[in-house]
C-alpha cells in the first residue's frame, strides 16, 4: 500500500519540462546532479543497476535532450554524465514536486509525529544496509 501511495508502481512517477519521466529515470538525474558529473558506472553502481540496463535508461535522457554523455579526456572507454540545462530544470522541477507532496503529507501531523516518522525512516535505512538480502531474493 505504501509503495502504491508513493507511486512507486506507476509507469511514470512525473511529469517535468514536458517530459513524461519514470522513477529510473528521476533517479539518474537526481544522482547525476548530486554527484557532478560521474561516469556511467559511478551513477550505475550508487543505484544498483546493471549497467546494460542503465545504458539504456541514460541513452533514453540523452535522446530527449536532458542528459549528456561525453568520453572522459583521461580514458575514451569512460563516458561522464551531466545534466543539460533543460535536464537541471527538470531535475529541480521534480525536487520541487516531491518537496511539496512530502510537505502536504507531513502538514497533517505533529512535530512528534514528523520527528517520530524522520527517526523510523533512519532506522529502516540503517538497517537495510546491514543486511545483504534483497526484495528479489527468494523466501524460504
Amino acid at each position: 500500500m505504501f509503495s502504491r501511495r508513493f507511486g512507486f508502481l506507476n509507469k511514470d512517477c512525473c511529469q517535468a519540462g514536458g517530459h513524461n519521466i519514470s522513477l529510473v529515470q528521476s533517479h539518474i538525474l537526481y544522482e547525476i546532479d548530486r554527484q557532478h558529473h560521474p561516469s556511467i558506472q559511478q551513477v550505475a553502481e550508487t543505484l544498483g543497476t546493471d549497467i546494460t540496463t542503465f545504458s539504456r535508461q541514460v541513452q533514453s535522457l540523452v535522446k530527449i535532450g536532458l542528459v549528456s554523455k561525453t568520453p572522459a579526456p583521461s580514458d575514451r572507454r569512460i563516458f561522464i554524465l551531466s545534466l543539460t540545462a533543460e535536464g537541471k530544470e527538470v531535475a529541480d522541477d521534480i525536487d520541487k514536486q516531491m518537496n511539496q507532496f512530502l510537505e502536504c503529507v507531513f502538514s497533517n501531523m505533529s512535530q512528534d509525529e514528523r520527528e517520530m516518522v524522520v527517526q523510523a525512516i533512519h532506522l529502516l535505512n540503517r538497517n537495510m544496509e546491514k543486511t545483504n538480502k534483497c526484495c528479489t531474493t527468494p523466501i524460504g
